[in-house]
């Protein structure tokens, strides 16, 4: 840049500034906000402070200051209201700099491609399923398949079955779910997959006759990866197949699928996970976060509404992380709900996103009769104006 002439370099900085909506931070190493520019609008950082801690007011920085490296760059990274910046962090002196270029217009148009990219090679598979069926059948039935397929109603009846094994792989991932139950405390659930194959999967079982998990993750994107990585993970967590973890320990069950799931080694996945575990003896819950949205605690004899959430990056960003876990003590009587951001993340009228503190208000209500789960649904799909959510629809209740 600096062989260009001067209007040439000042006119290119200020395409960068219009079309990528730079925005930037400066921290100092107190890890305080010294000054912030650009358009932090675009970002939902217009209202940030100086003088106050960066990260309780920029989430996502947490777990990322101070940087490893620098200049140390994270791709793609996903902001509420659905926008998506590269971040890239530098060191200058003191300071640490923050600055957020806008990518959201690419992170759509790679989705659009792998979705389609997903879908060709899932129609792929499927007809080769469909031909090996048939030819095995006998020639009458081959002779008849290949009929079909040169008609206009045989491609359509194809992709109808095709469409019903979609189907039934969804159902295959419902299957994995625990059952709801009564005691000795109960637990009930909803999900609610949204128009594509989604990456949400929770769980809940006894470790052992203590200590009792209870979980839900959320994989990035929609699709055939997403999917399978939320079964793999599912069934990691259910059968304690990480090797030297305590599964009682939450900020050990974080770190070894941070270091197992790594986007470094060929995926391009991540996903946010909550993980708690319960002790009922002493009514004791501890808790860990990697980057998900928090559980609601209702304290129904008081009214109270508490937000579990502790410090930690999504799974998968960065290697070597160190998870911080909580530890609450459950009232009786009292709700927990662990959410996906499918379950508050839909717009309203006014064009604003709906927030964890409304879904969470919502819960508190007095009972009307009817399951809180389906009314806040049916809340939702009014809201949304259609038959399905933009993301899948999960949510776990327990009553203490």
């Amino acid at each position: 840049m600096t062989q260009l002439p001067r209007s040439i370099a000042d006119s290119l900085h200020a395409l960068i500034h219009r079309q990528r909506k730079l925005a930037y931070l400066q921290i100092d190493a107190a890890l305080r906000l010294v000054s912030a520019g650009g358009h932090l609008d675009n970002y939902g950082l217009a209202e940030v402070r100086p003088g106050e801690p960066a990260c309780e007011q920029v989430f996502y920085l947490e777990g990322l200051l101070p940087p490893l490296e620098t200049p140390q760059f994270i791709r793609s990274m996903e902001l509420v209201g659905g926008r998506a910046a590269d971040l890239q962090l530098y060191l200058d002196g003191g300071d640490i700099w923050v600055v957020l270029l806008d990518v959201t217009a690419e992170r759509d148009e790679t989705r659009r491609i792998q979705q389609r990219a997903y879908d060709m090679t899932l129609l792929r598979e499927k007809e080769a399923q469909l031909n090996r069926r048939l030819e095995a059948a006998n020639t009458a039935l081959r002779a008849a398949q290949m009929e079909l397929e040169s008609s206009q109603a045989a491609l359509q009846r194809t992709h109808t079955k095709l469409q019903g094994e979609l189907s039934e792989a969804a159902s295959y991932v419902r299957s994995l779910l625990p059952p709801p139950q009564s005691t000795p405390f109960s637990a009930d659930w909803r999900f609610i997959p949204s128009a594509d194959l989604g990456g949400d999967a929770f769980g809940y079982h006894w470790i052992d006759t203590e200590h009792f998990a209870l979980y839900l993750l959320d994989v990035c994107g929609h699709g055939v990866g997403p999917s399978l990585l939320s079964v793999a993970v599912l069934h990691l967590l259910r059968s304690a197949s990480l090797r030297d973890v305590d599964f009682r320990s939450p900020v050990q069950v974080l770190e070894s699928l941070n270091d197992t799931y790594q986007m470094q080694t060929g995926s391009d996945l991540y996903f946010t996970l909550w993980y708690g575990v319960y002790r009922p003896a002493d009514r004791q819950l501890e808790y860990a976060c990697a980057g998900h949205p928090p559980a609601l605690l209702i304290d129904a004899d008081l009214g109270a509404v508490h937000l579990l959430k502790a410090k930690g990056v999504p799974i998968g960003f960065v290697p070597q992380v160190k998870y911080d876990s909580r530890v609450t003590t459950i009232p009786r009587n009292a709700r927990l709900y662990l959410i996906s951001d499918g379950t508050y993340e839909v717009e309203k009228p006014d064009g604003r996103m709906l927030s964890v503190a409304e879904l969470a208000q919502f819960m508190s209500r007095p009972s009307l009769g009817t399951s809180d789960l389906d009314e806040w649904f049916k809340y939702l799909l009014q809201l949304h104006g259609g038959a399905l959510l933009e993301d899948d629809y999960s949510i776990v209740r327990f009553h203490f």
